[in-house]
């Protein structure tokens, strides 16, 4: 049974929740993370949303072999989209870690 005032008290909190959320993403959207490979050879930038934002290649490693070039693109995406997931839930724990406090580490919600 919900104590009287219990419902309106909890959609409050949950509009308040809604609107840090909306606020904590568009902070992500602003953030930077980079990965790298082929020893910064290429570079990729990705925000706090996991978006790339850009490609760097540098011009040396164009003459190698391209399939080795492509590996070294995957390999920094997939390093800068990882950090950028662990921005995320590094920005959303402190948000979540109060919703339900019985669970180890709060509420997880994928992709945000």
């Amino acid at each position: 049974m919900i104590p009287k005032g219990g419902l309106n008290n909890m959609m409050k909190q949950f509009s308040k929740m809604q609107q840090q959320m909306e606020k904590i993403q568009d902070e992500l959207a602003d953030l930077t993370v980079e990965g790298s490979a082929g020893g910064g050879m290429v570079k990729v930038v990705a925000n706090g949303r996991q978006e790339v934002l850009s490609v760097k290649i540098d011009p040396e490693v164009i003459s190698d072999d391209l399939e080795m070039v492509e590996e070294m693109v995957v390999a920094a995406t997939n390093q800068a989209l990882t950090k950028s997931q662990e921005l995320s839930q590094e920005k959303m724990s402190g948000l979540t870690s109060g919703l339900l406090p019985n669970l180890p580490g709060g509420l997880k919600i994928p992709g945000l």
